[in-house]
């Protein structure tokens, strides 16, 4: 998580103009992007921003009003079926989080990349003059 966090928040202090990743799609082994659903990187970057607030207060706010005590009617039998439960859900659940947060670090990280890359092609180098 700490991952996620660090390159987010890199991300967040180098993309200082989000638009020119406008119309840039990520690169994929050299190929060209393909028509369809693909997004450029200024929808993932409002995607990606749009998901960090989520990850950093998590999901709390969301469920706190969906739990109402629903279980105090269920038997002791019940409990144990579901407290037995509890350690393979977890570890399903922390897994598939993992893998989550894996793919927004990786995705972040390749924006932040990409964006710098642009940033170089734009920018004058060293001998040329800037008017």
């Amino acid at each position: 998580m700490e991952q996620y966090f660090s390159a987010t928040q890199k991300m967040e202090q180098e993309v200082m103009f989000p638009s020119l990743l406008r119309g840039v799609f990520p690169q994929q082994d050299g190929a060209a992007p393909a028509a369809g659903g693909h997004r450029d990187l200024y929808e993932r970057y409002q995607l990606l921003k749009a998901i960090k607030p989520v990850v950093e207060k998590g999901l709390a706010s969301v469920t706190d009003h969906s739990q109402t005590g629903a279980d105090t009617d269920t038997s002791s039998d019940a409990n144990d079926a579901m407290d037995a439960q509890l350690e393979e859900r977890l570890s399903h659940h922390l897994a598939g989080l993992q893998q989550v947060l894996t793919h927004l670090t990786r995705d972040t990280n390749a924006l932040t990349r990409r964006y710098s890359q642009i940033l170089e092609q734009i920018t004058p180098s060293e001998g040329q003059p800037s008017w």
